[in-house]
């Protein structure tokens, strides 16, 4: 027996909320944070160890190599500006993800296949008795095909990195849920300390792998883990809450800029009429631009009311006039460009992995002198990842409690001078390891080493610990800082700028490095030797590490001018009227006693 229409119609109309509730919730996170953890695992496993591969298997010489990471570096930390451009405007987060993990494995595939096919890479040379054999050059084929593995990972890290966090929190955001705050902070949480273990496990398991099994089962192993991340996210799409796409900042931050060139012949309306002269949305508190950076008010004066605004009350053409929130969102990015510059040169000492690869490798990796077990050189940037963790629970769990229990009131140390802090220890951090080469090089020499670049050199290779953990300190004062300090001066509508500088200063960074790099190895050649050598003891790494330092020590005082120009923070400012209040209430006390 059927059911009357009514009923019918009522019964789906009581299942359509139900149908609602299933899609996102915590059960969309396993998958989620399975796809961002194992793509970490695979792209970071296969850059500590990379330099060798150049070195041994396409006969790419020190600085060739490092040149061509940097590069891959510099395109993997810039594709996510790209990534979250499209994913925004046009693909949604999803569909981004879904095709980019596609790409990482693709990518990995072909990595792998430069190490099983020995057709797809040089010839090994093999010496005959009293001849000398050259390393062998790489054609520009099978460089080709290298280049587009390095290419795809890319591609695929700028789709999923960006996209990720915001996909998840996607799925957990929910306004009627009271504790909806309280969810997406412990979603933050996990996802970083996941993001944070997959970097480890990358730095000790995938390396070792590549260290004791070969490139073959070290390539093949995070392709086999990127199909399982891309499988496992893609199987579970039917559980996901699908935001669709919007207007992305990016465009309105460029439809300001454009703009304000466009209209930079127009005069700005005086202060008795400017707020009928500036186009504004009708919700907007923004009713006229701020004074500062006033050239840039020029993208939102209206010239012809009749021929710019619509009938909506938007802009016929938006790169012709744009918003006052527009406009200050871009006022916004503009003043934080000094600052956010300081940090290229600390992204720059942190990029130098592959030389302290090499330096681990020519050291001795025992844990002591009666174990057999030996540290991969590849591993070591794990004291870094260890450090900046740990700084940021002892920080936050330690340092200020006991802080705010001393003062009596809550205590925190303010952005700027954690950001200048960490820029310091990035300057002692190259200090150190330049010291800590010189001495190993003599060592090498006294040794006899001097020749033989293979030869393990009678130094423990803890040696290098120290500049490794002040690496992580660095990133953790610096970097974390960054990022806090843009999220906190930029409107909330600039959250997904403020994620994406961070990134686009390490893109800039290995841009920079390998230009430094290339500097130093054609000025510092004498005598047919350079600083940098493919034989770590005949060159100067010490000198080249100092060079850097001396820049760091520079890049300090450059980031004291350019923090003193910016002025207050947000929260600075924040902090000084509710201390002006509490100044006021204790004089009305005192005055009333």
């Amino acid at each position: 027996m059927e059911n009357p229409p009514d009923q019918t119609e009522s019964k789906e109309m009581m299942l359509q909320p139900i149908r609602r509730r299933r899609k996102g919730g915590l059960l969309t996170m396993p998958f989620i944070i399975a796809n961002e953890g194992f793509e970490k695992v695979a792209s970071y496993g296969l850059l500590q160890n990379m330099i060798l591969y150049l070195m041994s298997d396409y006969g790419l010489g020190i600085v060739k190599g490092q040149t061509v990471l940097f590069m891959w570096v510099a395109a993997t930390n810039f594709m996510p500006l790209v990534g979250a451009f499209l994913s925004d405007s046009y693909l949604g987060r999803f569909l981004t993800i879904a095709i980019a993990s596609l790409s990482s494995f693709l990518g990995m595939v072909l990595l792998w296949l430069t190490a099983m096919l020995p057709q797809v890479k040089p010839s090994p040379c093999i010496a005959s008795a009293g001849t000398n054999c050259s390393s062998p050059a790489a054609k520009s084929s099978q460089l080709a095909l290298l280049y587009s593995a390095f290419a795809l990972i890319s591609i695929g890290s700028g789709g999923i990195r960006p996209c990720s966090l915001a996909f998840g929190a996607d799925q957990l955001d929910n306004k009627e849920n009271p504790k909806n705050e309280r969810v997406l902070e412990s979603f933050f949480g996990w996802y970083y300390a996941s993001s944070s273990v997959a970097v480890l496990i990358a730095f000790t398991v995938i390396v070792y792998i590549q260290d004791h099994l070969g490139w073959r089962i070290g390539f093949g192993i995070p392709a086999i883990l990127m199909l399982l991340a891309s499988l496992v996210f893609v199987l579970a799409s039917p559980l996901y809450v699908k935001r669709n796409v919007s207007k992305s900042l990016f465009t309105g931050l460029a439809q300001a800029a454009v703009a304000a060139y466009v209209n930079r012949k127009l005069m700005l309306p005086g202060q008795s009429d400017s707020y009928g002269c500036y186009h504004h949305l009708k919700d907007s508190e923004l009713k006229a631009p701020s004074d500062k950076l006033r050239f840039l008010n020029k993208a939102c004066v209206i010239r012809n009311r009749d021929e710019d605004i619509g009938s909506d009350g938007l802009a016929l053409n938006p790169w012709r006039l744009c918003t006052t929130d527009q406009v200050e969102e871009l006022k916004a990015l503009v003043k934080v460009i000094p600052v956010w510059s300081t940090g290229i040169m600390m992204s720059i000492n942190v990029s130098q992995n592959s030389f302290q690869l090499l330096q681990a490798n020519s050291m001795d990796r025992r844990l002591s002198d009666d174990s057999t077990f030996k540290i991969p050189a590849g591993s070591f940037g794990m004291f870094t990842i260890i450090a900046l963790i740990s700084w940021v629970v002892l920080y936050d769990r330690a340092i200020l409690p006991l802080a705010s229990k001393i003062r009596g009131r809550p205590v925190r140390i303010n952005v700027k001078i954690r950001m200048g802090l960490g820029l310091f220890i990035s300057f002692l951090a190259m200090a150190v390891s330049a010291t800590v080469e010189h001495y190993r090089r003599r060592t090498a020499i006294s040794q006899g080493l001097a020749g033989n670049a293979t030869a393990t050199v009678n130094i423990s290779a803890m040696w290098l610990v120290p500049q490794y953990v002040l690496h992580g300190l660095a990133e953790a004062l610096t970097g974390i800082g960054q990022t806090e300090f843009f999220y906190t001066e930029f409107p909330k509508s600039m959250s997904s700028i403020a994620a994406a500088l961070f990134g686009l200063g390490m893109a800039v960074a290995n841009i920079l490095a390998s230009v430094i790099l290339n500097v130093i190895k054609n000025s510092s050649k004498k005598g047919g030797v350079s600083w940098i050598e493919d034989n770590i003891n005949k060159g100067h790494y010490d000198y080249y590490y100092w060079v850097l330092a001396i820049m760091s020590f520079v890049n300090v005082i450059y980031y004291v001018v350019c923090s003193w120009s910016y002025g207050p923070t947000v929260d600075q400012v924040r902090n000084d009227k509710v201390n002006g209040v509490r100044e006021e209430e204790q004089e009305e006390v005192v005055k009333i006693n």
